[in-house]
C-alpha cells in the first residue's frame, strides 16, 4: 500500500514494514493485482505485488543463491534443471553459472513479467536468457509439469506466496507433476514462506509433499526484506542421503564448479538444514497425524 512517499507491506495482519519511495518507476493496477516497482535509498529497486514485497536489488542474491546452489551441489551431477516461475531471472542467473548443466528449462506464465524485469531489474538475470542452454517456455507451471515428456535432475519452484495465481504451485496436483518429471535421484525445492509467521504454510507443504516424496524437509535462509525471521525452503527427494552430504564433499563440488557467490558457501549449505525446534516439532506433528 502506497501512502504518500512510503510503501507499506501488508502481508501479515498487525505487523509489517515500510519502504521510503524516492521514485516510482512502474505501477499497474487491475481488479486482480497492484504491481509497483520503485526506488528505495537502502534496497535500490523494489518490486511489490498486492502488498507483498517480491524482490529487491540489494538482497535478492541471498534468496536466489540458496534456492539454486543447495540442490544442485547436493545432487552432485546435475545435467538438467527446470525452473518454475522466476520471471525476474535471478534463479536463472545462478543456474547458468554451473557449466556442467546441459539443459535449462524455465516456465513462466507471462512473458510480460520477463520483459519487465529485464527492463527494471537487469542485474537479476544478467543476460542469463542469452545462454544457449536455456529454453524459456511461456506456460502455466502446474500444467507444464503434468504434461511434459522431459525429465529433470532438479526442479526449482520460485513461486509467490500461496494466494491468487501462486496458489496452484502449492497444490497436490503440482507436486505430483513435479515428482513425475524428476529423475530417480532428483530434487525438488521451493520457496515456502517464513515459518515464524506462516507455520501453517509450512505444515501444509509438508503434508502434501509427503504424498509424493519419501524424504521431505525444509532448509532455511535469512533474507532481510522477507520479514519475520528465517525463510523456509521446501525440499523433496527420494534419496535421503543428498541433504546429509558433508562439508568436505560440498566444498569439493563447490570448488570444482568455479561459481562465484556472495552468500552461499559449503558451511552455510550444511547449516541450512539445521531447523529450529518449533519447526522440527511442527514437521513431526504432521508426520504423526499421517500415520
Amino acid at each position: 500500500m502506497l501512502v504518500e512517499k512510503r510503501y507499506f507491506e501488508t502481508l501479515h495482519n498487525g505487523y509489517g514494514q515500510y519502504f521510503d519511495v524516492t521514485e516510482i518507476l512502474f505501477e499497474q493496477k487491475t481488479p486482480q493485482w497492484h504491481l509497483i516497482i520503485f526506488n528505495n535509498p537502502n534496497f535500490g529497486r523494489v518490486m511489490a505485488l498486492n502488498g507483498i514485497i517480491q524482490t529487491t536489488e540489494r538482497d535478492e542474491f541471498i534468496y536466489h543463491e540458496t534456492l539454486t546452489h543447495t540442490p544442485i551441489l547436493a545432487h552432485g551431477n546435475v545435467k538438467s534443471v527446470l525452473i518454475i516461475g522466476g520471471g525476474d531471472g535471478g534463479i536463472l542467473r545462478e543456474v547458468v553459472k554451473h557449466q556442467d548443466i546441459e539443459h535449462i528449462t524455465m516456465v513462466e506464465i507471462d512473458n510480460t513479467v520477463v520483459d519487465m524485469c529485464k527492463t527494471y531489474f537487469p542485474n537479476h538475470s544478467a543476460c542469463a536468457y542469452d545462454d544457449p542452454r536455456v529454453n524459456l517456455v511461456i506456460s502455466d507451471g502446474a500444467d507444464f509439469v503434468n504434461k511434459t515428456s522431459e525429465r529433470f535432475d532438479v526442479i526449482i519452484s520460485d513461486c509467490t506466496d500461496p494466494v491468487g495465481p501462486g496458489e496452484a504451485l502449492f497444490e497436490y496436483a503440482f507436486y505430483a507433476g513435479c515428482k513425475r518429471c524428476l529423475d530417480e535421484n532428483g530434487i525438488f525445492v521451493a520457496q515456502n514462506g517464513v515459518p515464524f509467521m506462516q507455520i501453517e504454510e509450512l505444515t501444509t507443504s509438508q503434508q502434501r509433499l509427503s504424498a509424493y516424496f519419501s524424504d521431505v524437509t525444509f532448509y532455511t535462509s535469512c533474507v532481510p526484506t522477507y520479514v519475520g525471521g528465517q525463510m523456509a525452503l521446501a525440499w523433496g527427494t527420494e534419496n535421503h542421503a543428498l541433504r546429509k552430504e558433508s562439508v568436505q564433499t560440498i566444498s569439493e563440488r563447490y570448488n570444482a564448479s568455479n561459481i562465484v557467490t556472495k552468500y552461499y558457501n559449503p558451511h552455510i549449505h550444511v547449516a541450512s538444514f539445521a531447523l529450529p525446534n518449533f519447526v522440527s516439532q511442527a514437521i513431526k506433528n504432521v508426520a504423526n497425524n499421517q500415520r
